[in-house]
């Protein structure tokens, strides 16, 4: 059993927050398939501030995806502060503060990763957002900036004695993006240096490999970011592993091409059928990479302006 605060999860397995992936629909999906938490998309802790109306979309939450983690990002420490004071009421179970982003913009801000370059300011806003709220606040970081300056342990020690309720840390630094590979020794390293949960992230895309982390670093639980994209059913599929040390039936045709038309509907119910059709190019894509045909779709798909041609298409790949 895990715990953050006073949140329980079912299980060690994390779905890791994705701007422009880990949305509502998605969220929900993972949960059903074996997640044991869900984050949200990263919301601008400014954008609340300022009443911004796609942030208010952001922030929809639906029950069956609880326990739900909602992130913040920025880098002014009275405004995360009072902004998740302010949200506190809506119904996610966990605040966590993004301190590992490395887009550009969000960095050039001094927003996301651009925070492990100044422990002292990380420390400010960690301490100021827990004292705000009375649910538990948790931190995403990177292995650091860049390998010349790689801090986690030092941020993850900060983040504990601040009063942070659990850590996750991609073994990547600011400047590999997501190339490379994920450094799972900082993982150990700064499970080793603090006894609130830490969460490992980077390079798991399976059950032998999130095993083989939990083995390699000792880490409480597992984030899964983009191996998840057109894939939910990578939890289950983990979590049998973890259980039984076997892989799992493969997935039917019939069970992807169900999948990706309930995907397909619950972003058309929550976000109108010109956002739906647009926002499910890219999740198609993801679902069918490596299928017969798949190459053709993918053309198809992004030429696509209705949900009835969007469903005729996928029922056309997986007609077997």
């Amino acid at each position: 059993m895990i715990q953050i605060g006073n949140v329980v999860l079912d299980n060690q397995l994390i779905l890791a927050p994705m701007a422009g992936v880990s949305d509502l629909p998605f969220r929900l999906l993972c949960r059903e398939k074996g997640a044991g938490l869900v984050c949200m998309e990263m919301v601008s802790a400014k954008a609340i501030y300022y009443n911004n109306k796609n942030t208010q979309e952001l922030m929809e939450i639906h029950p069956s995806e609880k326990p739900v983690s909602l992130q913040l990002f920025g880098s002014d420490p009275v405004i995360i502060s009072e902004m998740a004071k302010k949200i506190e009421d809506r119904p996610f179970d966990i605040l966590d503060l993004n301190m590992g982003c490395p887009v550009p913009k969000v960095v050039n801000n001094g927003e996301g990763s651009a925070l492990m370059k100044d422990p002292a300011l990380v420390e400010k806003i960690i301490t100021q957002t827990v004292k705000a709220i009375n649910k538990p606040v948790t931190i995403k970081i990177r292995k650091g900036f860049s390998e010349q300056t790689v801090n986690a342990v030092e941020i993850a020690k900060i983040a504990e004695g601040c009063g942070a309720a659990a850590i996750a840390v991609h073994g990547r630094t600011r400047e590999q993006y997501y190339t490379g590979v994920a450094d799972w020794d900082i993982i150990r390293q700064v499970k080793e240096a603090v006894s609130i949960p830490v969460f490992g992230n980077g390079d798991v895309t399976n059950g032998p490999s999130a095993k083989a982390m939990l083995l390699e670093t000792g880490c409480d639980g597992v984030m899964i970011g983009r191996a998840a994209r057109g894939n939910p059913w990578i939890f289950s599929e983990i979590d049998h592993y973890l259980k039984t040390g076997e892989k799992a039936p493969a997935k039917t045709y019939e069970e992807v091409r169900e999948v990706i038309l309930r995907h397909a509907k619950m972003e058309l119910e929550y976000k109108g059928e010109y956002t739906a059709v647009r926002e499910m190019r890219k999740h198609i894509a993801w679902y069918t990479a490596g299928y017969p045909n798949s190459a053709a779709l993918r053309r198809e798909i992004n030429t696509m302006e209705s949900f009835e041609q969007l469903e005729e298409a996928v029922r056309n790949i997986f007609s077997e």
